[in-house]
């Protein structure tokens, strides 16, 4: 119960502090991984848990789930479209679900657009659990609210979606083969044509469920990470290992392409294509003076931080948080560029497809 009253005291402070003007959506709804997670993996049983400090050092309410010292990228895009923080959807009674018009967030950490993806440490919603869930509260709960097909048409239409997926299927399915036998089965091209065809199927359920304005990103410099950077043997004498951004790129290239043929299909569909990849690589250049350093103390083994240690103090000049995630400050430059900048989100922003009737 002390939970699920956390929940809603977090949604009403969230409105009141962003309720000076109405929203420019109706609702956020939020697909993906540890990205974009704000609890579900705390209901899960995983080793993929940050529900501890120094998680949410610097985030209003501790530590909630989140994989970053304070608010991810989905959290300031929700502020920015004046809209309460996106309550993890499995943190929630029925009650709740049923009265939620704002959102909901359903990402899960080490969760990947292939079902196993990044199940060795445990359960995840995998990106189907993902949209089944979606489906529910759009038959279950949502349609309670808008008793006319027409306003829940209309109110699906306008709400904003946001995927960021696919970095597991690699980090945590493909370059594991010990674990997973993808890279045993696929070429690289072959593996990132599967994703690909695997994700143009879910976004087509998405938009069959009423989705209309859609912000589908892509992997970010997955080999520029600490944990890859430092388990890669041997060491790389370039900053980042690049032969798993060209694994990544292979995905990367193609997506676009992807994205804009379900624009064509999809009719009354609108698709933002995030560049997440140049965008780590944008702060990778900001002048960080701990770019590939964790700010906290990492455990060996999972690469998230140690419970209740210490991290660092000057958290604004550390671009990773843990040996995966970014730090907030980092989250913000990038949200902030994606909503209201002319990149690395095209061909418009998330202000823009926001505005767009």
């Amino acid at each position: 119960m002390a939970l699920l009253l956390l929940v809603s005291i977090i949604s009403i402070h969230s409105l009141l502090v962003n309720g000076q003007s109405s929203p420019l959506a109706p609702a956020l709804y939020v697909f993906g991984d540890s990205f974009s997670d704000s609890g579900n993996n705390n209901f899960l049983q995983t080793g993929a848990k940050v529900n501890y400090k120094p998680y949410g050092i610097d985030f209003p309410d501790g530590a909630t789930g989140r994989f970053s010292n304070g608010k991810t990228f989905v959290d300031f895009i929700a502020q920015s479209l004046r809209l309460p923080f996106v309550p993890a959807y499995l943190g929630l009674s029925t009650a709740e679900k049923s009265n939620i018009t704002t959102g909901l967030n359903y990402a899960s950490g080490t969760a990947g657009i292939l079902p196993e993806s990044g199940t060795a440490p445990g359960d995840n919603l995998s990106l189907d659990e993902q949209i089944d869930y979606f489906k529910d509260t759009v038959r279950k709960y949502l349609r309670r609210i808008y008793r006319k097909p027409v306003q829940l048409t209309k109110y699906l239409s306008k709400s904003i979606f946001v995927i960021i997926i696919g970095s597991n299927d690699y980090i945590n399915n493909y370059l594991q083969p010990d674990n997973y036998n993808s890279s045993q089965i696929y070429t690289p091209e072959q593996f990132a044509d599967f994703l690909l065809n695997r994700l143009t199927l879910r976004l087509t359920n998405l938009y069959l469920l009423g989705a209309r304005k859609l912000v589908v990103f892509n992997i970010f410099r997955l080999g520029c990470t600490p944990g890859v950077v430092g388990s890669a043997s041997p060491r790389p004498t370039t900053p980042c290992v690049e032969d798993v951004n060209n694994l990544i790129l292979l995905y990367n290239t193609k997506l676009p392409k992807v994205i804009t043929n379900l624009e064509r299909i999809l009719q009354g569909s609108t698709f933002i294509h995030g560049d997440a990849y140049n965008m780590t690589r944008n702060s990778f250049e900001a002048g960080f003076t701990a770019a590939q350093t964790p700010c906290c103390e990492v455990d060996g083994t999972t690469g998230l931080c140690v419970r209740d240690s210490i991290p660092c103090e000057d958290r604004s000049q550390f671009l990773f948080w843990d040996s995966f995630h970014p730090t907030e400050v980092v989250n913000n430059a990038m949200a902030t560029d994606c909503f209201s900048g002319s990149s690395p989100c095209v061909p418009i922003n998330i202000q823009q497809l926001a505005k767009k009737h």
